[in-house]
């Protein structure tokens, strides 16, 4: 499963400036990668594991802007192409490595 969020942060006055900061660097901070500039996503492993993401994502909502949380399976995320002009298309991120612990 991936959780991607993507936002519209208000950015007009350096209040909402660093508003819209500390929420992008939470999201790194979280785990989180940079698609686009106010698109981040996250590999969370299954749908139960991403409520834990959804509640801090909640929990560090700016008082001001709109805020979007998607899911997709790995299928459907395997699916999305990617184009960039200045390259050849390539995958957007790939699934990690399940960790095994002894």
């Amino acid at each position: 499963m991936w959780m991607m969020v993507m936002f519209d942060l208000p950015t007009e006055t350096k209040a909402q400036r660093g508003a819209a900061t500390r929420f992008r660097n939470f999201l790194l901070d979280t785990g989180f990668k940079m698609a686009q500039y106010s698109v981040y996503l996250r590999f969370t492993g299954t749908r139960e594991n991403s409520k834990k993401y959804v509640n801090a994502v909640k929990k560090n909502n700016p008082a001001t802007g709109d805020i979007n949380i998607l899911f997709f399976t790995d299928t459907q995320f395997g699916d999305i192409i990617h184009l960039d002009k200045s390259k050849a298309p390539t995958p957007l991120a790939q699934k990690p490595d399940q960790l095994m612990l002894f």
